[in-house]
C-alpha cells in the first residue's frame, strides 16, 4: 500500500514540475493552478506514505537513506507552501518542485531498509532529524530564490529586459525571501544540530562525533548559514552576497546529506 502511495506522490511531483516549468515559459494561469493542485496532492500522498511507513517500522522515517530522502522531499514542499502563501511567487515552483521530485526519484532507487533503536535514542533521533530536515527544506527554498535572484540581476545588468525579466519577482522581493527563509531555517537547523549531539551521546557516550568525513561538512554548513543569519542582522548583508553564499551553502547541504546517509 505505502509503495503505491509513494509512486502516486512521485508521479504528482513529476507532473507538477513539468507544469511549473511550462507556466514559467508560457504564462498560462491554468498551468499554475493545475501545477499547485497536483503538487498539493503529491504532498498529501507523501505525507500518508510517511505515516504508513512509521506505523510499519514503529518510528519516524529517519533511519535510512531511503527514509531521509522521502522526508526531505516532503520538507521541501512544506517550505515551498509557506513561502508561496506569504509571497505569492508563482515562478518559485519551477525552481523548487523539481528538486523535491529528484529527491523522491533518488529515494525510489534505494533499498527500503530500516533500523531499530531504543526508546531514548529513538526520541532524540526523531527530534534531531525532524528539525534538521525541516531546516534543509528551508535552505532548499533559499537556494531556489538565490538562483532566481542571480538570473534577475544578470538580466538587469545586461539590460535584457525581456519576458523572463518581467515574469520573475523583483530583486527586493527575492532578497526578502532569502532573508526570511534563512531566518526561520537556521534556528530550526541549529536545534536539530544540538539534539543530534544529545543523540550521539546516547549512542556513543560522547556529545560530539569525531568522524571527520561527516562532522566537518556539517559544521561547514552550519557556519555558512550561521554567517548568513548573523550577517544580515549585524553587518546588513543583502542581495548578491547572500544569494551566492546561499548557493554555496546548498552544495554543502548536499555533501553533508550524502556523507550522513552512507
Amino acid at each position: 500500500m505505502k509503495n503505491i502511495v509513494f509512486n502516486i506522490s512521485l508521479f504528482c511531483y513529476f507532473i507538477g514540475s513539468l507544469q511549473h516549468i511550462l507556466y514559467l515559459a508560457l504564462r498560462r494561469r491554468f498551468l499554475y493552478l493545475s501545477a499547485n493542485g497536483i503538487v498539493v496532492a503529491g504532498f498529501a500522498f507523501l505525507f500518508l506514505g510517511l505515516i504508513l511507513r512509521s506505523a510499519e517500522t514503529g518510528h519516524g522515517p529517519y533511519t535510512s537513506p531511503y527514509e531521509y530522502s522521502l522526508f526531505i522531499s516532503w520538507a521541501i514542499i512544506l517550505s515551498y507552501f509557506f513561502v508561496e502563501f506569504k509571497y505569492r511567487i508563482k515562478d518559485l515552483g519551477a525552481f523548487v518542485v523539481p528538486l523535491a521530485f529528484i529527491m523522491m526519484l533518488y529515494a525510489s532507487s534505494l533499498p527500503q531498509e530500516s533500523a531499530a533503536f531504543g526508546p531514548s535514542k529513538k526520541f532524540w533521533l526523531t527530534i534531531h532529524l525532524t528539525l534538521s530536515m525541516l531546516g534543509l527544506g528551508a535552505f532548499t527554498i533559499a537556494f531556489g530564490a538565490s538562483i532566481m535572484y542571480l538570473v534577475q540581476e544578470k538580466l538587469l545588468k545586461t539590460k535584457k529586459i525581456g519576458s523572463l525579466y518581467h515574469r520573475l519577482p523583483s530583486l527586493e522581493i527575492l532578497d526578502d525571501v532569502m532573508h526570511w527563509i534563512i531566518a526561520i531555517g537556521f534556528p530550526i537547523f541549529t536545534i536539530g544540530f544540538i539534539t543530534g549531539s544529545i543523540w550521539i551521546e546516547k549512542t556513543d557516550g560522547s556529545y560530539f562525533s569525531w568522524k571527520v568525513q561527516k562532522t566537518l561538512p556539517l559544521l561547514i554548513t552550519w557556519v555558512i548559514y550561521g554567517s548568513l543569519f548573523l550577517g544580515r542582522i549585524i553587518a546588513g548583508w543583502r542581495r548578491k552576497k547572500v544569494a551566492v553564499l546561499s548557493i554555496i551553502g546548498f552544495f554543502s547541504v548536499i555533501i553533508t546529506y550524502l556523507l550522513h546517509a552512507y
